[in-house]
C-alpha cells in the first residue's frame, strides 16, 4: 500500500513538474521573440536540454546566436565555447527559423495590441453596482444601436440547421439604451432575494438553475421591492445584441471569441457541472458566460415557425404563445447551441414552458 501511495505522489510529481516546464517554455518563447535577451538565451537552454519542450539542437542554437546578437553575456560565452566545436546551424536553417520568428513576432504584436484596444473599450463601458439584502451585483450598460439579428454570415451552415427555431432571414434590429448583468444571477444573489436555493449544484458563486420562468417572475418582483428599481428579463433581440459585443462586436461565431473553451464552460469542458461565474473570458462589454454555464430565460414568448424578414426597433416577440425564450448554451450543450445567434436546443418541447424547471436553466437580469 505504502509502494503505491509513493509511486502515485511520484507519478503526479511528475506530471505537475511536467506541466510546470511547458508552461515556463511557452512563456520565455513569447518574451523571446517580443526581444527580451535574457528570455532568448533560457529558451535555447529548454531546447537544448529538453525542458519543457522536445530536443531540436537548431532551434538551440539559433535562440543562442539571437541572444547573442543582443549582448546577452551568458550566450556570448557558451557560444564562444560551441563555436571551437564548428558550426552547427546551416544558413538556411537560420533563414527559416527566422522567417519563423518574425511571423510569430507579428502575430504576437497583432495580438497583444488587440487585447489593449479590447481592454480599453471595456474601461469605457458603464457599469453599475445595486445590492440586495448586502449581495452585490453589477449591471452593464449596453450603448443603443442597430445590429444585423439571426444567422449572419460567421454563423456559417450552423444557422440552417434549425428548423424548429429559425435563426433566418437575418434583419436588421434597432435597439435603444439598456443594462444587462455582468453575470448570470447567482445562488448567492437568489437566497439573498428569496430566502430559498432551488439548485441541483449548490454554491454561492454557481449561476442559479433549476428555476422556471415563473420563479424568474417571483424574484425579479421581490428583488424590485428591495432595490426600487424595475429589473427585468432582457428581450431576445436585447440577449443577443449583449452577447455580440454590442456596438463593440467584433463578429465573433459566440460571445467573446471564436474558440468557444476561452469562453464558456460546455459539455466538452464542464465535467457535467456548472462553474463560478466570470472565469471563463469576458466578451467584448465585459460579459461573462453568455455562451456557456446555464442557459439563460428571456422575456419574449417564442414564435416556433416564422422569424422576422423586417426591419424592427426595440421588438419584445409575440403577445401570446405556449413557450418562452432561452438562450445561450450551458454546461450540459454541444458548440451548436453555444453560438450567438442560436435559438432554443432544436426541437420543441415541454421544457420551454413558462412553469419548466431545468438544472441548466438559468437568468441574466436587464433594466
Amino acid at each position: 500500500m505504502k509502494k503505491l501511495l509513493f509511486f502515485s505522489i511520484l507519478t503526479l510529481l511528475t506530471v505537475l513538474v511536467a506541466s510546470a516546464a511547458i508552461t515556463y517554455s511557452r512563456e520565455l518563447e513569447e518574451r523571446a521573440i517580443l526581444g527580451d535577451n535574457v528570455a532568448m538565451w533560457q529558451l535555447s537552454q529548454c531546447y537544448r536540454f529538453s525542458f519543457g519542450v522536445a530536443q531540436d539542437l537548431d532551434k538551440a542554437d539559433y535562440w543562442l546566436d539571437r541572444a547573442a546578437e543582443e549582448g546577452n553575456v551568458d550566450a556570448l560565452n557558451q557560444k564562444l565555447l560551441l563555436d571551437d566545436k564548428g558550426k552547427r546551424l546551416s544558413d538556411s536553417k537560420r533563414r527559416e527559423l527566422a522567417a519563423v520568428e518574425q511571423h510569430e513576432r507579428e502575430r504576437l504584436l497583432r495580438s497583444k495590441e488587440e487585447q489593449r484596444l479590447a481592454e480599453e473599450r471595456r474601461r469605457q463601458v458603464k457599469k453599475q453596482t445595486f445590492t440586495a439584502n448586502g449581495v452585490s451585483f453589477t449591471m452593464v450598460e449596453v450603448q443603443g444601436g442597430t445590429f444585423t439579428m439571426g444567422g449572419t454570415s460567421e454563423q456559417g451552415s450552423d444557422a440552417d440547421k434549425n428548423s424548429g427555431y429559425p435563426e433566418k432571414p437575418a434583419h436588421n434590429v434597432t435597439l435603444s439604451s439598456y443594462h444587462i448583468g455582468e453575470t448570470e444571477v447567482t445562488q448567492e444573489l437568489w437566497e439573498a432575494v428569496t430566502g430559498e436555493n432551488p439548485c441541483v449544484f449548490k454554491g454561492g458563486n454557481l449561476p442559479v438553475e433549476n428555476v422556471s420562468w415563473k420563479d424568474c417572475q417571483k424574484f425579479i418582483k421581490k428583488l424590485n421591492k428591495l432595490t426600487g428599481k424595475k429589473f427585468r428579463l432582457p428581450t431576445e433581440a436585447e440577449w443577443e445584441f449583449a452577447a455580440r459585443g454590442g456596438n463593440l462586436s467584433k463578429g465573433y461565431k459566440y460571445s467573446g471569441s471564436d474558440n468557444l473553451d476561452d469562453v464558456a464552460w460546455f459539455r466538452e469542458n464542464s465535467g457535467g457541472i456548472t462553474h463560478n461565474v466570470g472565469t471563463k473570458r469576458a466578451n467584448e462589454l465585459g460579459l461573462y458566460d453568455m455562451s456557456g454555464n446555464v442557459s439563460e430565460w428571456c422575456s419574449d414568448w417564442i414564435d416556433s415557425y416564422t422569424y422576422s424578414s423586417f426591419s424592427q426597433t426595440n421588438p419584445t416577440g409575440p403577445s401570446s404563445g405556449h413557450f418562452r425564450v432561452i438562450r445561450g448554451g450551458s454546461w450540459d450543450s454541444g458548440g451548436w447551441s453555444c453560438r450567438v445567434s442560436a435559438r432554443g436546443q432544436g426541437s420543441i418541447n415541454s421544457r420551454f414552458k413558462p412553469d419548466n424547471q431545468n438544472e441548466w436553466l438559468g437568468l441574466r437580469l436587464a433594466l
